[in-house]
Order: structure tokens, then sequence, then C-alpha cells
């Protein structure tokens, strides 16, 4: 045991479990993923010339990601796998430290395993690791800053408290540049450090100091970000208050969070079973309400996974309009058994809060951390979080865009995954069973399946598009959806004619309106070097199915055949279609 705690064996393990789960999913394609395409040419830029020059599709600095991709392309050449392969070394050490965080956060190293397991190998995060996309780096800072607070707290001297509270506001300041909402350690975490440290007087002082010195730091960076060229830069701004019902299209996004930590949840379906009758008969309304939620429509089409971002969990763009969803490849059965236990979970959980207390004895003597001090750590943070949450839903409805995008959770399904981990061993058993690693054990299987046949689509894209450029069709004549389309657009213009470019004035050009009935591509205006003739789908007469209205038949003679892709846990491979985006008269 004292070679096992020498050796953090546990946290290796969950490291090691990211790292091989990965490799079975095979995530290579050479294309972008979702908004990394851009972000990962810039990189290759910075490898090339020591400069940082974006090209109109950022909104976050990346900084500290972009330095960690170009020090990859440097050491093993460019290519989108390598330097995507730089943000699943980011996951692979992420594992390593939130098991360390919930140890020291009073979990014992058996139920801290299980709780980190149940997090880093749900789809989302295994999915996010080998993309260049910022959500896994500015988890990182956040996770870095936890540590660092979690260890000041727990020091036995104040220059140790100290020193952990500069490690905690420096890693936070250095990885905020890559994703900026990763800077709430500094902003709100710290401080709430501070406050449980305030009867030290040194430490106070000092830690106030570095906390203000992170806070001209992000000062900075925000202003030197916002003078570059070609970025679009956050404006926190609300033209109008929206109406209630302008926030129903983001209830599939907080609905999401118990299923994507879905080992935890069902952890607690055998609390249900000690509640009184008239407990058990308020349950029974609250689990009719969920499901009056998740089944309605207009929130959750059907069932868990939710189609919200067409059940890809990254949220990406390529081939996302409704004619283009691939259908989830989970059997049916298999989503109704997922939405039930998630339910029984909620519901479980709420029984703790119904019933009276039951406090299980600890089985062995584990790091001093109160409710009250982890509370204060973890729910000042969790509400900041919501609060961007919730202005960008505000920004979304204003826009009219209608997502919240599932990988906006991660900070929230860090706390969650404690707090539940906690509440777990303090309310109901001091010790999680074997049989808690089942669920973690299927979500990791659902999750390399779903990142394996995401990567599968891709590759298939990229085969579609070399055989039409074979047969003499270029590709400013394919729209090969949102990934494939914005690099090809960079060949032809330094950057994407995205409108809310501010710097340099007068960037953007104005693309005319295509003309009515013609099938056309997603955000065609941020791409004006493209004018598709064909388009790729997963409906081979989408355009058809679009515009019935019109006397037009799109789905006349193609050059090319459709293109099968792998994929794992569905009963049939998948399809892709070259399809005529004009009329077959005009052909």
């Amino acid at each position: 045991m004292q070679l096992i705690r020498r050796l953090r064996t546990p946290a290796l393990a969950c490291s090691l479990a990211v790292l091989l789960c990965e490799l079975i999913s095979h995530p290579y394609a050479n294309i972008g993923i979702s908004d990394d395409g851009p972000y990962t040419l810039v990189a290759k830029h910075l490898a090339t010339t020591g400069h940082i020059v974006y090209n109109g599709w950022s909104a976050a600095g990346l900084v500290c990601q972009l330095y960690l991709g170009a020090a990859f392309i440097k050491l093993f050449g460019f290519s989108f796998t390598t330097v995507r392969m730089s943000t699943l070394v980011v996951a692979v050490l992420l594992a390593f430290f939130l098991q360390r965080i919930m140890v020291r956060a009073a979990i014992s190293e058996r139920n801290a395993t299980i709780g980190t397991l149940a997090l880093v190998l749900s789809p989302l995060y295994l999915m996010l690791s080998v993309t260049f996309m910022s959500d896994i780096h500015g988890l990182f800072a956040i996770v870095l800053c936890l540590y660092g607070c979690l260890r000041a707290l727990q020091s036995q001297t104040n220059q140790a408290t100290i020193s952990w509270l500069c490690f905690a506001v420096v890693t936070n300041a250095v990885g905020g540049t890559s994703r900026q909402i990763a800077w709430l350690g500094i902003l709100v975490m710290v401080p709430s450090t501070l406050w449980l440290l305030r009867g030290h007087r040194r430490v106070l002082f000092a830690g106030a100091a570095a906390c203000l010195a992170g806070v001209l730091f992000i000062l900075g960076c925000m202003v030197w970000f916002k003078h570059q060229p070609y970025t679009t830069p956050e404006h926190f701004r609300i033209n109008k208050i929206p109406s209630a019902l302008a926030f129903t299209p983001f209830i599939p996004f907080f609905l999401d969070i118990p299923f994507l930590l879905f080992p935890l949840t069902v952890a607690f379906i055998p609390r249900i079973r000690t509640l009184r009758p008239r407990v058990i008969a308020i349950l029974a309304a609250a689990a009719l309400l969920y499901a009056r939620l998740a089944l309605h429509r207009d929130y959750l089409p059907c069932l868990e996974p939710t189609m919200n971002t067409g059940g890809d969990w990254v949220s990406i763009y390529g081939l996302c309009v409704g004619m283009f969803n691939e259908p989830i490849f989970l059997a049916r059965w298999a989503r109704i058994l997922f939405t039930v236990a998630t339910i029984g979970g909620l519901l479980g959980i709420l029984s703790l809060f119904l019933s009276p207390r039951n406090t299980p004895p600890s089985p062995e003597p584990r790091p001093v951390l109160s409710w009250k001090q982890l509370g204060v750590l973890l729910v000042p943070f969790m509400s900041a979080y919501v609060l961007l949450l919730l202005y960008r839903a505000i920004e979304i409805a204003d826009a009219g865009t209608g997502i919240l995008f599932d990988r906006y959770s991660l900070g929230l399904l860090l706390g969650t995954a404690i707090l539940l981990v906690r509440l777990y061993q303090d309310r109901v058993s001091p010790k999680m069973s074997e049989a808690w690693l089942i669920p973690v054990g299927l979500m990791a299987i659902y999750g390399i399946a779903t990142t394996h046949n995401n990567f599968a689509v891709f590759r298939a894209r990229t085969e579609l598009a070399s055989q039409l450029n074979n047969a003499g069709i270029p590709s400013t004549q394919v729209d090969n959806g949102w990934e494939y389309n914005v690099l090809v657009e960079l060949q032809y213009a330094d950057y994407i004619n995205n409108p809310q470019i501010e710097s340099p004035a007068h960037a953007v050009v104005t693309v005319p309106t295509p003309p009515t009935g013609v099938c056309q591509a997603l955000w065609y205006d941020y791409t004006p070097h493209i004018h598709p003739l064909y388009g790729v789908s997963f409906i081979p007469n989408v355009c058809d199915d679009l515009m019935p209205v019109t006397p037009e038949v799109y789905n006349g003679p193609v050059p090319l055949p459709p293109v099968h892709y792998s994929r794992w846990l569905s009963s049939s491979p998948g399809t892709l279609y070259v399809v005529n985006y004009q009329p077959a008269s005009k052909h």
C-alpha cells in the first residue's frame, strides 16, 4: 500500500485508461474536427514562422495550446493527427490530476478512481481529447487551479500555502490563454480559497497580491487579443432579454449532464427503495416532469443520448443541418435503458435530501476537508460558470442559432462529479463496490464507439473529396461540410469571411444571396470561394426533399458511387452520398 501511494498507481491507471480507449477508437482523419481545422493551421504557421497569426475563426486566445501544438509539429512533422495528439497528452495528465483532486477532497482512493473514470471515459471527454479544440485545455487549467487551492488549504506552513496559491494562479493564468472561461479559477476559485484562509494574515495578503497579478495578466491578455487581426473577441453585452420560451432549446444541455456522468448517477438508484410512500409519490411526480421535458419534441426529440447535437458529443458543425444529420447509431432499446436508469439515479439523488440523514462510518483515515470548505471552493465557481452559460444562452437565442453545445458543460461536469462521489461516500456507503465499474465500462464502450464512428465519418468525407478531385471536380465546387469547406477557403484566402471580425475594418466581404430553389452549403457566406455543384449527405436525394415545392429534380446522375464507413455498435455501416446541388435540367 505504501508503494501504491508513492507511485500514485490509481491516478496512473486513470490516465492509462484514457490513452487505451483513445488508441482503440482509431482517432485519425486528415480533416478538421468541428472548429479545430483553423486552429491547427494557426499552430502550423506558428511552428513555421514563430508568430501567431489568426485566420478569422477564433473567439479564444488559444495561446498555450498553440505553442504545445507547434512543439508537436516541430518534433513529429505536420499532420492533423499529430497536432491533436498534443491535446491527448493534456487529457491524459488531466485524468491523473483529477484523481488526486478527488483524494484531496476527502474521497478514498477507490472511490476517487471510480469517480475519475466516470468522467474521463465519458463520450464527451473521449471525443474532445482527440481534437485540437480548446475545451480540454481550458478544463486542465481549471483542474490545476483547483488542485493548487486544495493543496494550499491542506498545507502545514504558511510558506507552503503561499506557494500552492501561486501555483494555482500561475497555471490558471497561463492555461486560460487557451480558453478564457478557465480564468474563473483566478476570478472565483482562488478568492474563495483566500476566504477560507482569511485567518492567516500573511497568507491572505500574499494570496491577494498573487490574485491581483493574475487579474492584471488577464486584462492584458484580453487587450492584446482584442487588437489581433482576424479574431472575433467576445463582448459581454445583451441586446435584449429574450422571453422564457427562448431558453427551451437549451434544456437538453442541462439534461445531458446526468447522462454524461451516468456511472455516478446510477449509483444512487438503490436509495429509492428506502423511501416512505409519500416521498415515493413526490419522486414519481418529479419523474413524470423529467419525462415530460425529455420526450417533448421541442426539447429532446427522442431518448438519451439526446439529439441536441446530433449525438456526436462534440457539436460538430459539418453536415449538421437537419437534412444532413446522421441518426444516432445506438439501438432504441439501449437508449430507453439509459434514459430509465438516468432518471432513476436522479430520483435516488433527490431521495437523499428527502429522507433522514444517514452518515456511514469512514473505513479509513482521510484528509480533512469539510463539506463547508468543499462547498466554498466549488459552489461559487459553478454558479459563475452557470451565469456565463446563461449569458451564452441569451446570446445564442438573440442570434437565433438555437444550440448550447454539450462541450460547454465540462466545467460543470468536473464539480458535479466531485460532489456526487463525496455525497455517495458520506451519505450512502463509504466504499463504492466493484459493480460500479460495469456502468463505467458501458460508457467507455459507448465513448470509444462514438469517437471511432465520428472519425470514420470524417475519413469517409476525405475519401469522397479525393475521389471528386480525381474525377476532375475542383474542391471549390464541392460542399463537403463545414470542416472541409473552411480548409478549402483558407487555401484561397488568408482568413475566413466571418462577419464577427472587427480588425482590420472592412475585412469582411458581402456575399450575394444564392438564388431561390438551389441547394446551398451551410454558412456559404463564410466561404465565398466555394460555389458548390455537388454536396455530401447521409441522404441520397436530400435536395429533392429540401425543396419539394419546386418542380426541379436534383437526383440526376452523380460522378461517384456512395462511400460506406464503419459504425461500431450499429447493425449496419454508414453511408455518405454525393448529391447534386443544381437541378437536373442544369447539369
